[in-house]
């Protein structure tokens, strides 16, 4: 039986690596393998796979132990919202970030919508006092954005932080606090409720982030987090949710960076503000700004060891930029992950308006979900955002699909051959958008070369199916 059993599981391994090279394989024939991280990267496919949750959980796990001086803790919580108690009761989480000793050490982005909710408001207020702080808490279910309260939800989220720093015995008070939620706008929170919901002390713990990043879900299938580990054991760790209402302008995606080493409240929101622009910013799954985006980026300064501005910016863009990515690919109903990398242009700002038209387009999000490489409606989307001002640009303008020419000189290049090859790459792109893991990280690799300018940029965005449009008509229940 032991004899029978070895050569059981051999034979299985062997599976899994013919599998593997399969794959591998496969790739090399219809996108070029490249490092992890790729899925930015213009031609390039991330080589990245994931066989069930459990890989993908594992994965995770390696990956997210918590920076020196960080513990959180989860709660959950039944409430019947008062705008719309037919409902009856519904399912709240909240989740706790919390730093051993408070820290002047942070920094943050919010979304630029002209109605921000109550935390975005309230978490202003933090950092334009220089607050230090030493927990976040997070919501999901209700964003509390403009309820019809007399301070539109404000009171609402300073009750909760004022009564979590007594909870945690925090020595700065609810100011100490930031609070930060998503879900449903314009209902009230469920204060009362929530208060008595939230975590002690002795609820906080050390070890790994994944359960914070599985708290902070809403619509998401997965939980998503990224980390660097420098030398010396130094630690970034990072976590994402948001997977509609996704197009960021920070300047219902909500970020949490967490690390041990130390600088200047000024350097990291330097550093952040600067990444952000790249990554959360460079985003769309359906062209909605959410009123409650937040990035933020808090330090415990525990580390032993120093690390270099230029090296600590580095990693903070790569794990900005990989959350970012799983943002898209998380996105409701998405079972295709669109790049478009725009090059040649006058300016970064044309690239960027270029690429986030052709992500945002519903025609040419509709055909990437049916497989259908429909390339006229990327070359009108591309032409439309140029307009007439555009005119050197269009006449200049190479597109292509996978790597495949196809629109050059004013004129479309495809032919039956072509056709499938162009398809053939959308099927490679796609995933089951039911599954609670990312079966892989590879993308539509779309390329927009509109002459020799020096403008460039990279936009990740998602295609539009029917199950997008199913949660979403559904979305309060």
């Amino acid at each position: 039986m032991g004899m029978m059993w070895a050569c059981s599981a051999a034979s299985l391994a062997c599976s899994r690596r013919l599998s593997r090279a399969s794959r591998a394989r496969r790739v090399g024939r219809l996108g070029r393998l490249a490092a992890r991280g790729s899925e930015w990267s213009a031609g390039l496919q991330d080589p990245r796979e994931f066989e069930s949750e459990e890989d993908y959980l594992k994965t995770l796990e390696a990956d997210g132990e918590l920076p020196k001086g960080f513990r959180i803790a989860n709660s959950n919580l039944t409430f019947i919202p008062e705008e719309a108690q037919e409902m009856g009761e519904l399912p709240m989480r909240l989740t706790v970030l919390c730093l051993e000793e408070p820290s002047d050490m942070a920094a943050a982005v919010f979304t630029q919508n002209a109605f921000p909710g109550a935390p975005v408001r309230v978490g202003r207020c933090r950092f334009a006092d220089k607050a230090k702080l030493q927990a976040v808490v997070v919501n999901n279910k209700i964003s509390n954005v403009s309820p019809p309260d007399s301070d539109g939800g404000v009171s609402a989220s300073e009750e909760l932080c004022l009564e979590l720093a007594k909870k945690l015995n925090l020595p700065g008070g609810g100011e100490s606090v930031l609070p930060s939620s998503t879900g449903v706008i314009g209902w009230r929170l469920p204060v009362k409720e929530m208060v008595q919901a939230l975590p002690t002390e002795e609820m906080l713990k050390g070890g790994s982030a994944v359960a914070a990043a599985r708290g902070i879900m809403t619509t998401d299938r997965y939980p998503k987090l990224s980390a660097k580990t420098f030398d010396a054991g130094a630690k970034l760790v990072g976590i994402a949710k948001g997977a509609g209402m996704i197009e960021p302008n920070m300047a219902t995606m909500l970020s949490f960076l967490m690390t041990d080493i130390s600088f200047e409240r000024t350097e990291l929101q330097a550093m952040l503000e600067e990444c952000v622009a790249a990554s959360f910013n460079a985003i769309s799954v359906d062209g909605d700004e959410s009123t409650s985006d937040t990035v933020v980026l808090i330090s415990s300064g525990r580390a032993s060891a120093d690390v270099s501005k230029e090296e600590f910016k580095a990693a903070l863009k790569e794990v900005c930029c990989d959350l970012a990515a799983q943002v898209v690919r998380n996105g409701e109903g998405t079972q295709h992950v669109i790049r478009v990398s725009v090059s040649g242009a006058d300016t970064d700002d044309t690239a960027r308006r270029v690429g986030k038209a052709v992500v945002n387009g519903p025609l040419f999000k509709s055909a990437v979900a049916g497989n259908d490489p429909n390339v006229g409606r990327l070359i009108g989307k591309v032409g439309q955002t140029l307009g007439t001002d555009g005119a050197k640009m269009a006449r200049d303008c190479v597109c292509k699909i996978g790597g495949e020419t196809i629109f050059e000189n004013g004129q479309f290049r495809l032919d039956t051959a072509k056709e499938q090859r162009l398809s053939s790459h959308l099927k490679f792109a796609a995933a089951d958008c039911q599954l609670p893991y990312p079966q892989h990280r590879r993308v539509v690799d779309v390329e927009v070369v509109l002459g020799t300018g020096s403008g460039k940029a990279v936009v990740l965005g998602s295609d539009l199916t029917t199950e997008y449009v199913k949660i979403n008509a559904d979305y309060r229940s």
